[in-house]
C-alpha cells in the first residue's frame, strides 16, 4: 500500500471515534455516544451529517442527552461537520473546552529519540493493565478499575494483539509505570490513541518512548501511516518535532443539556 493522500488522512481523522466498553451510541444527524460511569456518563456528539439547521442538530442532541439522563454534554467538531455547528454552539455560550491537533505522518524512516532511561514494553499480563490503570486514573480523573473490569480490559488486550489490530505499551523509569497509549490499525492507518503520562514524570521522555516503540511495532504489521490527535497544550509540539505534519484542529465544547 503506498502513502496515504491528504484527503484519506482528512477523511480517516472524521471517521475516527471511540466506543468505551459498556457504552451506548445512536447516529441520527450526528454520532452521539453515552459514556459509561467510569468516565463520568457525559454524552458526547460528533461527526455531524444532517440536512437540519445548526440550531434543529443541536437540540436534537440535547433532547438526546436528557433523554439519556446524562448531565454533561460535549461535542467535538470539525471541518467535516454538515452543516458546521460552532456558531450556533458560540451562540448559545458553550464552553470551548478542549483543542486537539490532527497529525499524521508516513511511518517509512519514523525515529524519535528515546531517553536510556526509560524502558517499553508491550502490554500481555493482567499485572500490566493494572499498572496502565494507576497511571490512567489520575490523569484522566477516572474510576479505577474493578476486578471485573481488568478481566475486561485484559481480554479485549489480548485479542487485539492475538489479530494483531491494535496492542498498547507500558513506558517506565526505574520500576515505575509513568505513561501508556494503544493504537489501532486499520486500512493501512495506525491511529494512536490514550497516551497518558504521570504529572510528576512530564518531560523526561516518557511519552517519546511510548510513541516510538508504537510506530516501530505497528510498521512491522504492515501500517503505511500514523494517525494522532494531539493535545495543542501536551503533545502536539512533541508530535511536530517528531516530524507528523499538521492537518486540521478540532474543538471540543461543552453545553449544559439542562438549560
Amino acid at each position: 500500500m503506498s502513502a496515504h493522500t491528504v484527503d484519506e488522512i482528512l477523511a480517516a481523522s472524521a471517521a475516527w471515534v471511540w466506543f468505551p466498553r459498556d457504552s451506548e451510541h445512536v447516529r441520527e444527524h450526528l454520532l452521539l455516544v453515552r459514556d459509561p460511569e467510569r468516565f463520568g456518563g457525559g454524552v458526547r456528539g460528533s461527526q455531524v451529517e444532517s440536512s437540519l439547521s445548526p440550531a434543529e442538530v443541536v437540540d436534537h442532541a440535547l433532547e438526546r442527552t436528557r433523554a439519556w439522563g446524562a448531565q454533561r454534554f460535549t461535542i467535538w467538531t470539525s471541518s467535516a461537520d454538515r452543516p458546521d455547528l460552532e456558531e450556533e454552539l458560540r451562540r448559545r455560550g458553550a464552553e470551548h473546552i478542549d483543542t486537539v491537533a490532527v497529525f499524521a505522518r508516513p511511518l517509512d524512516g519514523a525515529t524519535v529519540d528515546v531517553p536510556a532511561d526509560v524502558t517499553v514494553e508491550v502490554v500481555r499480563t493482567l499485572e500490566q493493565v493494572r499498572a496502565v490503570d494507576t497511571v490512567n486514573v489520575p490523569v484522566w480523573q477516572q474510576r479505577p478499575l474493578d476486578a471485573e473490569g481488568l478481566r475486561a480490559e485484559f481480554a479485549e488486550v489480548t485479542a487485539a494483539l492475538e489479530a494483531r489490530e491494535g496492542f498498547r505499551v507500558l513506558a517506565r523509569i526505574g520500576d515505575r509505570a509513568v505513561s501508556t497509549g494503544g493504537c489501532t490499525i486499520d486500512d493501512g492507518f495506525v491511529r494512536l490513541w490514550g497516551a497518558s503520562t504521570l504529572a510528576t514524570d512530564r518531560g523526561r521522555g516518557a511519552y517519546r518512548a511510548v510513541l516510538a516503540e508504537r510506530l516501530r511495532r505497528s510498521a512491522t504489521w504492515g501500517a503505511k501511516t500514523a494517525l494522532v490527535k494531539g493535545r495543542i497544550s501536551t503533545s502536539a509540539p512533541i508530535l511536530a518535532r517528531a516530524g507528523f505534519t499538521h492537518y486540521g484542529d478540532e474543538r471540543a465544547y461543552r453545553l449544559n443539556p439542562a438549560a
